[in-house]
């Protein structure tokens, strides 16, 4: 047992680890346990393609659910891992039964963040995190026609504008004074406003919620304003907290995520994680991050495959992150919090323009509106110095 990997998560890191042991070399069990009846699938179309049903399941699949068997990897859907015991190596599964291990991977990913407000449990409130979520909106959308979303991020937009294209009606509601306000500037949040409101997307801005209303199902949105807004279908998408808890009961050490160094190891010899559900310290920006991305779900479970084979690693990436909205690619390189200066490239106004990010003169981040080329030579050249001609013309 001790060349045994137990990998807890089949989502994109867990799906990884694995796939990487095996073209890594690694002859031992490996086992991939996920909660969801699914193979390991991609979460980015859940909200954007596979919600507006132009893809189905099988564009989903990371791999042909073949490929498990045909790589002599033991995937164990519907199963939930109920404890660690970190003495013995042992995990105890909610359906009673224990397994071993020699290498545990904690790839546990996130849950959508809830809001304990009066209603919050009618039916008809939905969150968006899984193939199981999208398709009950799905058959919502079919007899609903007043949507309010909850949250003016990536998610909540992305749905906006499904739905704005099913042709329904949404309002999206946002505490703060501008979508997505956490990850980009000011220029960036004003195109996605005009957007959307000229698709016909009604915006409630610094506005909160004191409840949701109905008697057997949702009916109404109550704002801190006042206004109630009619709703048949409500979607929660207040951002994602990790799933470290099953980490921290077994006294790993997490804070906001599970705490790995840059091979992906926790604070147990024996334990990895990777991926959505944990946090490491970044030399490149010098301070502890979490990253919810697909690009750092792949490319840190291959350095914790790396790691479990027995390689030096030491993983800080540059990160990039991307967002489709109706007939606009946002594409996202760097981290831009802590920012003191922009420079925008292009026309807002012709669809097509980029927000490069500075720090001390220092290029950090470039946000790539429909401009592809901006967005891969900004992922070579973050980190220099600024200056007229180091990203081409959007």
């Amino acid at each position: 047992m001790q060349d045994s990997v137990v990998v807890i998560g089949a989502g994109q890191a867990g799906a990884q680890v694995v796939q990487s042991l095996r073209q890594g070399g690694h002859t031992g069990i490996i086992r991939l346990i996920g909660e969801e009846p699914h193979p390991p699938y991609q979460r980015p179309p859940l909200s954007k393609k596979f919600l507006s049903g132009e893809i189905g399941h099988e564009n989903l699949w990371l791999r042909p659910p073949a490929f498990y068997s045909t790589q002599n990897i033991d995937l164990i859907p519907n199963t939930r891992v109920a404890a660690i015991d970190r003495d013995k190596q042992r995990l105890a599964l909610e359906n009673g039964d224990t397994l071993g291990y020699g290498k545990l991977v904690i790839a546990t990913g996130t849950q959508a963040r809830r809001i304990s407000i009066p209603g919050h449990d009618l039916p008809g409130v939905v969150t968006l995190r899984g193939i199981g979520d999208v398709e009950h909106i799905r058959a919502q959308f079919e007899t609903h026609a007043n949507i309010v979303i909850i949250g003016g991020g990536y998610i909540g937009l992305e749905v906006a504008a499904v739905a704005k294209e099913l042709g329904k009606s949404v309002t999206v509601v946002e505490a703060q004074d501008r979508p997505m306000k956490r990850v980009v500037s000011p220029v960036i949040s004003s195109f996605y406003t005009d957007l959307h409101s000229k698709k016909g997307v009604a915006f409630r801005l610094e506005t909160g919620v004191d409840a949701i209303e109905g008697t057997n199902s949702v009916e109404a949105v109550r704002l801190s304003t006042g206004e109630s807004l009619p709703a048949d279908l409500v979607l929660i998408a207040v951002g994602a907290v990790p799933n470290d808890h099953l980490a921290a009961e077994a006294g790993l050490e997490t804070d906001s995520g599970i705490i790995v160094d840059g091979a992906g190891l926790t604070s147990d010899e024996a334990i990895y994680a990777a991926g959505d559900c944990t946090r490491f310290y970044s030399n490149r920006y010098r301070r502890s991050v979490r990253m919810e991305s697909v690009q750092n779900a792949i490319d840190q479970s291959k350095a914790v495959a790396q790691a479990i084979l027995g390689e030096d690693v030491d993983y800080d990436p540059l990160p990039w992150f991307w967002s489709d909205q109706y007939h606009v690619k946002l594409q996202i390189a760097g981290l831009s919090d802590g920012y003191d200066d922009t420079v925008l490239v292009g026309e807002p106004a012709d669809d097509k323009f980029y927000v490069a990010y500075l720090k001390a003169g220092i290029l950090v981040a470039v946000d790539s509106i429909n401009a592809p080329r901006s967005h891969m030579m900004a992922r070579r050249v973050i980190g220099e110095p600024w200056r007229e001609g180091l990203l081409p013309e959007a």
